[in-house]
C-alpha cells in the first residue's frame, strides 16, 4: 500500500500507469462529473465516480482485487480505510473474481486504519486487503474516485 496526497510530489518514480492515474486525479475537477465511469485508457485504467455514506466499521467488508489495483482517492468528506497484507488466513464471505474482480472476506488479520481527507489517496496493489467506506465520528457523505489500474500495465 501507498499513502500519499495528490498536491505532494512521489518522492520516488512510480510505474507509468499509476503516474497516469494520479496525474488524472491531479488535473481533474470532481465537482464538474456526474457519478459513473471515465475511461483513462480503456479498461487498462479507469476512474469510478462514486457518491457514498461512511458506515460504521463492522457494516463494511473487507476486500481485495487480483487484476486490478486500487487508488482510491477522497475528493470531499471524511473516511477511514482499514488495511491489511493478505495473509491467505482471511476467511472468504463471497468470491466474485470473475465478476467482478473481487473478493471479499468476513473479517481481515492486523487490520490497520487510515484517516483520509480530501486529496489524500491509498493504493492498494493485490495483496493489500482493504476495507473502505467507514466513517471517521459519524455517517457522512464522501465523494471518492476509484482508479482502477489493471496490474498487466505495470510491466
Amino acid at each position: 500500500m501507498i499513502f500519499g496526497h495528490i498536491s505532494q510530489p512521489n518522492p520516488c518514480r512510480l510505474p507509468q500507469a499509476i503516474e497516469r492515474a494520479l496525474e488524472f486525479l491531479r488535473t481533474t475537477d470532481f465537482t464538474t462529473l456526474e457519478p459513473g465511469v471515465v475511461e483513462i485508457d480503456g479498461r487498462n485504467i479507469y476512474a469510478q465516480i462514486l457518491d457514498l455514506t461512511t458506515r460504521e466499521h463492522h457494516q463494511n467488508r473487507p476486500e481485495v482485487h487480483r487484476r486490478y489495483l486500487d487508488i482510491q482517492f477522497l475528493a470531499w468528506g471524511e473516511e477511514k480505510i482499514g488495511f491489511a497484507i493478505d495473509t491467505g488466513n482471511n476467511e472468504i464471505s463471497e468470491s466474485l473474481l470473475e465478476q467482478r474482480d473481487i473478493i471479499f472476506y468476513h473479517q481481515m488479520e492486523n487490520e490497520s486504519l487510515i484517516e483520509m481527507v480530501p486529496g489524500n489517496y491509498a493504493i492498494f496493489f493485490p495483496q493489500d486487503v482493504h476495507r473502505p467506506q467507514c466513517h471517521q465520528h459519524k455517517e457522512s457523505a464522501i465523494r471518492k474516485i476509484v482508479v482502477k489500474v489493471a496490474v498487466s500495465e505495470l510491466i
